[in-house]
């Protein structure tokens, strides 16, 4: 990475609970491409202050990431069809003081379940129903799934998610399973109150044949720990996060690593 100067370019990202994943991702592909640029995690106190310093200092990127992926909507000047079209943001572009706003979260999980070859007919529940649980079921909806359940203890919202794709909604999962499990709440993150707590029971993760947890810090989550003891395919937070990075990436600087350059910096970030 260059030593900071006044012609280096920043890209941040805003979180309730900031990680170094993104931080580590993006400066070692920096530092791979020789680009004079510098990314930052923030933790923001104010989320329009935090936005309106985006504009007025020129910052280039920003990632957003919960509980924001909403709340940004407001505060942008226009909505790529990736983040329109299920009204949830996880990326900003600045150009020259507009703000675009785009959904990449959408990207990594289509990618996903297409790579692991999860089969469409195979039933699913997914358990959250906020900005990342929105990409979720837009993109399941999208592969061609159609047997889906969103549970949510919010009935308004997620009633609201499952009629918008024409799926399911239940208050709670209540003995519930499914051919695929997929946890898109904060169950399992590092530093939250339920940092060891799991997000669907033994019993829900011993019918299931998959297990998909997007939570990304850390890597295993109780959820994936608990996938791997019961011997099932799991999809991890963690392939989630350097695909939708990656994406970011690119749409901030107009660049696109070659594989082994991603290698390199997804091996870098979980080294932490």
């Amino acid at each position: 990475m260059p030593i900071l100067n006044k012609d280096m370019t920043l890209c941040i990202s805003l979180s309730a609970r900031p990680s170094n994943n993104g931080t580590r991702f993006h400066n070692h592909l920096y530092g791979q491409l020789d680009l004079n640029w510098i990314y930052k995690a923030f933790a923001p106190t104010n989320l329009e202050q935090a936005i309106a310093g985006v504009r007025g200092l020129g910052i280039r990127g920003c990632a957003v990431s919960m509980p924001y992926k909403e709340d940004v909507i407001a505060l942008v000047d226009e909505m790529d069809p990736s983040a329109k079209a299920i009204d949830s943001v996880n990326t900003i572009v600045n150009t020259d003081g507009h703000l675009k706003a785009y959904n990449t979260d959408y990207t990594a999980i289509e990618q996903l379940l297409a790579t692991n070859s999860v089969p469409t007919d195979y039933s699913v529940l997914v358990q959250g129903a906020g900005g990342m649980a929105k990409a979720t079921v837009a993109a399941l909806r999208d592969a061609g799934f159609t047997d889906v359940t969103v549970i949510a203890r919010n009935e308004a919202a997620g009633r609201a998610l499952a009629e918008q794709y024409g799926f399911s909604w239940r208050a709670a999962l209540d003995g519930g399973a499914a051919d695929m499990i997929v946890n898109v709440t904060p169950i399992g993150m590092a530093g939250g109150a339920d940092a060891d707590a799991l997000s669907f029971p033994a019993e829900a993760i011993d019918a299931a044949k998959v297990v998909f947890d997007v939570v990304a810090l850390p890597a295993e989550t109780p959820l994936i720990r608990a996938a791997q003891a019961a011997g099932k395919p799991a999809i991890t937070g963690a392939e989630v996060a350097t695909i939708q990075a990656l994406e970011q990436f690119v749409l901030y600087t107009g660049v696109r690593p070659t594989a082994e350059q991603v290698r390199a910096a997804e091996e870098f970030t979980r080294a932490q």
